[in-house]
C-alpha cells in the first residue's frame, strides 16, 4: 500500500512537470497537455487513482494549494496598474460575475433539465476562470495592451468571489431554504470582504514587521512567508467557508504593494512553488474523471458550453467595458479568454459530495457538467486564443525584438542597424543625453533604470522577445539581466562579457546571476569602444555559396566582431560565447569591422 501511495505521488509531479516541459518544447499552452496527460494516467488507464491516493485529504490539499497559488497571483498585482484598468476590473467582479450567473443559470435549467436550484449552484460555481488557467496561457500569448492586466486582475479576484458566491448560495438555497436570499448574500458578502480584509492586512502587516526588524533569517524567509499564508487561509476559513481564497489575495496585493522591505525572494520562491502546485493540480483534475462521464457529452451539454462561451462571456465583456477605451479588438480577445479552472472543480466537487449524501435529486450532473466546461473552454481557448491574439494584432508569434539596456555611440549605431533590417528595437538608457541621442536618429528609446519599478511597467515590450545589456557598468548589466528573467526566457537574456574577458567570464558571477555572455570570450565593452573609437564600422554582409562564413573569417580576420546573424523569414540570432556564430549561405551577419584593417585586406 505504501508503494502504491509512492508510485502515484512520484507520478503526478513527474506528469506535471513533464507536460509543462514538452508543453515549452513544442510551444503549445502547458494546461492542455497537463489535461492529456492526467487523463490519460486517470480514466482511460486506471494508473492514478486521486480518491483512492488521497483519500479525504484530496480537497483540503486542493484548497490550499489554491490558496497558496492566488497569494502568489496577489504578490503579483500592482495598484497602480488599476488608474487605467480599475473600473473595469470592478465590472468584471461585479457585472460580469451577474451576466454569467445568470446565463449560466438559466441554460443549465433550459438546456440540461436541471432542477432550478441546482442550477442556480451550477451558475454561480462557474462564474470562476482563475490564475491557475489565465496566468499560463498569457505566459503563452504575450498580449499587448492592457488586456493582459485586465485578464490577470480579473483572473486572481475572480477565483475567491466566485467561490465564496456559490457557498452563499448554497447555503441559502440548500441550508436556509432560499428565504431572505438577498439578504442573506449581502450580508454574507459583507461578512467575507471585512473578515478576508482584516486577517489578509494583519498576516502581511505581521511578515513585513518579522523581516523589517530581522527576526526571520534569511533561509526562513520562503517557509515562514508560506506558514503565515496557511494560517490565514485556515483562521479565516473557520470563520467563514471559502473566505480565506480572497484573505490570502489581499495578503498577497498588501504585500506587493508596500515598500517597507523588500518581497522579490519571497515572490521567486512563490512562482517556482505555483509550477509545481499547478501541474499536480491539473493532473489530479483529470485523473479524477470517470469514463462514465462521457456520458454526460453530448448535444445539450455542447450547447450549454456554447451559451457560456457566445453569450454569456461576450456580454459580460460588453458590459464590463461598456464607456470604457478599450478598442473592439482588445473586447473580442477578452470575450475569447475564459477558461475555468481548479477553483470551479474544487468547489462543484464538495458540493456534489454534500448534496449527495443529503439526498438531493441530479447531484451525478454537477461534477461531469463541471469538467465539460473546464476540459472545453481549456481545450477551445488554450487553441485558439493565440491565434485570435495575433489576428487581432495584439500579440506576436516569436517577437524577434531586442530590448537594448545603454544608448552609448556604438549601441546606437548597433540598434540603427537592426532597426534597418526591419526588427523592433528600444534602447533604455538613464543617461538623457544618450537618449536625446538615439530619438535623433529616429530610435526608440526610454529614459530611465531599468532596474527601477515603475520600468518595467512604463516599457511597451510588444515585439520585444529578448535583452541584450551593453552598458559599460559589469554589475548593472548582471542586475538587469536577473531583474528581466521576469519577463523574458532565461535563454534570451544577453550580456556583454566582463572586464577581463574570458579569463573571468566564469568566476565574475555564478551563471545563473547574470545573462548569456555574447559576441565573443574577449569582446567587452573597452574592446567595442576601441573599436568604435578608431573608425570600426557596423555592416551588413550577406553570404552566399562563394563568399560564405569562412571567407569571410579569411578576408576579415580579427578586424570583424560578428554581432548578429539574420535568417531567412526575418530571423536573429546573437552570437553567443556558448553557441558561437554559424551561419549559412543566404544568411546575413550584422558586424562591427574596422575600416582600415579591411582596406588592407581588399588591397
Amino acid at each position: 500500500m505504501t508503494e502504491h501511495i509512492f508510485i502515484g505521488l512520484a507520478s503526478i509531479i513527474i506528469l506535471g512537470v513533464g507536460a509543462q516541459w514538452l508543453a515549452w518544447r513544442l510551444q503549445f499552452p502547458s494546461i492542455l497537455f497537463l489535461l492529456v496527460f492526467g487523463f490519460a494516467a486517470g480514466p482511460l488507464t486506471g494508473f492514478i487513482d486521486p480518491d483512492n491516493l488521497l483519500g479525504d485529504l484530496l480537497l483540503p490539499v486542493v484548497s490550499i494549494s489554491v490558496g497558496i497559488i492566488l497569494f502568489e497571483g496577489g504578490l503579483s498585482l500592482r495598484v497602480r496598474e488599476l488608474r487605467e484598468i480599475g473600473h473595469i476590473v470592478r465590472n468584471f467582479i461585479t457585472i460580469g460575475v451577474c451576466c454569467t450567473w445568470v446565463i449560466g443559470a438559466v441554460s443549465a435549467h433550459v438546456l440540461l433539465g436541471i432542477t432550478l436550484k441546482l442550477s442556480i449552484l451550477l451558475g454561480a460555481i462557474l462564474v470562476v476562470t482563475g490564475p491557475t488557467v489565465i496566468g499560463p496561457l498569457l505566459r503563452h500569448i504575450r498580449p499587448t495592451g492592457h488586456v493582459g492586466n485586465i485578464l490577470k486582475w480579473e483572473g486572481i479576484l475572480i477565483d475567491p468571489v466566485g467561490a465564496i458566491l456559490a457557498v452563499l448560495v448554497f447555503q441559502i438555497i440548500f441550508v436556509a431554504g432560499g428565504q431572505k436570499a438577498g439578504f442573506l448574500i449581502l450580508v454574507g458578502l459583507l461578512k467575507t470582504i471585512v473578515l478576508s480584509g482584516i486577517v489578509g492586512v494583519i498576516m502581511a502587516l505581521i511578515l513585513i514587521v518579522l523581516l523589517r526588524r530581522y527576526w526571520i533569517p534569511d533561509f526562513l524567509h520562503q517557509t515562514v512567508t508560506l506558514m503565515l499564508v496557511i494560517a490565514a487561509f485556515l483562521v479565516s476559513n473557520l470563520q467563514q467557508q471559502e473566505s480565506g481564497l480572497l484573505t490570502v489575495t489581499i495578503m498577497g496585493i498588501t504585500l506587493a504593494n508596500q515598500g517597507k522591505v523588500a518581497v522579490k525572494h519571497i515572490v521567486e520562491f512563490k512562482e517556482n512553488l505555483r509550477v509545481l502546485i499547478i501541474s499536480s493540480l491539473f493532473i489530479l483534475l483529470a485523473a479524477r474523471m470517470h469514463m462514465s462521464d462521457l456520458e454526460f457529452f453530448n448535444v445539450r451539454s455542447a450547447l450549454f458550453l456554447g451559451a457560456l462561451m457566445l453569450l454569456a462571456r461576450p456580454l459580460s465583456v460588453f458590459m464590463s467595458t461598456l464607456r470604457s477605451r478599450v478598442t473592439w479588438r482588445e473586447r473580442l480577445f477578452l470575450a475569447w479568454m475564459a477558461p475555468r479552472g481548479i477553483v470551479a472543480a474544487a468547489v462543484c466537487s464538495v458540493f456534489a459530495l454534500q448534496l449527495s449524501m443529503e439526498g438531493f435529486a441530479q447531484t451525478e450532473y454537477l461534477v461531469p457538467v463541471t469538467f465539460l466546461v473546464i476540459f472545453g473552454t481549456v481545450v477551445i481557448y488554450g487553441l485558439t486564443a493565440p491565434l485570435v491574439a495575433l489576428w487581432m494584432g495584439l500579440a506576436e508569434k516569436d517577437p524577434q525584438g531586442i530590448l537594448i539596456i545603454g544608448a552609448h555611440t556604438w549601441a546606437r549605431a548597433m540598434a540603427k542597424a537592426l532597426q534597418e533590417e526591419g526588427f523592433r528595437i528600444l534602447l533604455v538608457d538613464s543617461n538623457r543625453v544618450n537618449i536625446r541621442a538615439a530619438r535623433m536618429i529616429g530610435l526608440p528609446a526610454y529614459h530611465g533604470n531599468i532596474l527601477s519599478e515603475y520600468a518595467m511597467d512604463e516599457i511597451e515590450l510588444s515585439g520585444i522577445g529578448r535583452s541584450l545589456a551593453v552598458t559599460s557598468n559589469d554589475e548593472a548589466n548582471s542586475l538587469a539581466s536577473c531583474h528581466l528573467r521576469e519577463i523574458l526566457a532565461r535563454s534570451e537574456i544577453y550580456q556583454l562579457v566582463p572586464h577581463g574577458g574570458e579569463r573571468v567570464k566564469e568566476a565574475y558571477v555564478p551563471q545563473h546571476m547574470r545573462g548569456r555572455f555574447v559576441f565573443g570570450p574577449h569582446v567587452n565593452y573597452e574592446r567595442l569602444s576601441e573599436l568604435c573609437t578608431s573608425g570600426a564600422v557596423i555592416e551588413k554582409i550577406d553570404l552566399t555559396k562563394e563568399f560564405d562564413f569562412d571567407a569571410f573569417t579569411s578576408l576579415y580576420g580579427d578586424s570583424a566582431v560578428p554581432l548578429f546573424v539574420v535568417k531567412e523569414g526575418k530571423k536573429l540570432d546573437i552570437v553567443t560565447i556558448d553557441a558561437g556564430p554559424s551561419p549559412q549561405p543566404g544568411q546575413s551577419i550584422i558586424a562591427f569591422i574596422d575600416s582600415r584593417q579591411t582596406r588592407r585586406a581588399e588591397a
